[in-house]
């Protein structure tokens, strides 16, 4: 069975807005079907929040789609931010250490 639109043939290329919200679509449900005990991938959730935001920046865009876009990509960015891994502790440069005295316990006592 083929399902045919009045306004598009088959030839004609589809609108890159239809092709934004069918792919959106299919990774939120690759998001939501998991393996037993595997955690939702991180990298799958922040795609989506790309979607959603250049859904929702689309020039033609239903005003209720583009509300509806932003509030659901900044609940995807919460979900995105949660998961990540904490930021690991930036070290100061050797010589600011040396300076501080860092390495007071590491070097010999100077013969005064």
């Amino acid at each position: 069975m083929t399902i045919s639109t009045p306004h598009t043939t088959p030839s004609e290329p589809r609108s890159q807005d239809a092709l934004l919200v069918a792919s959106l679509l299919h990774l939120m449900s690759n998001y939501t079907t998991r393996g037993d005990g595997e955690q939702p991938c991180i990298k799958l959730a922040s795609v989506i929040e790309r979607h959603l935001c250049a859904l929702s920046r689309l020039p033609n865009i239903d005003p209720v789609l583009r509300a509806t876009c932003e509030q659901l990509a900044d609940q995807w960015a919460v979900v995105v931010d949660a998961k990540l891994p904490p930021p690991a502790p930036t070290r100061q440069p050797l010589l600011a250490r040396f300076m501080k005295g860092g390495w007071a316990g590491k070097t010999a006592p100077l013969a005064g």
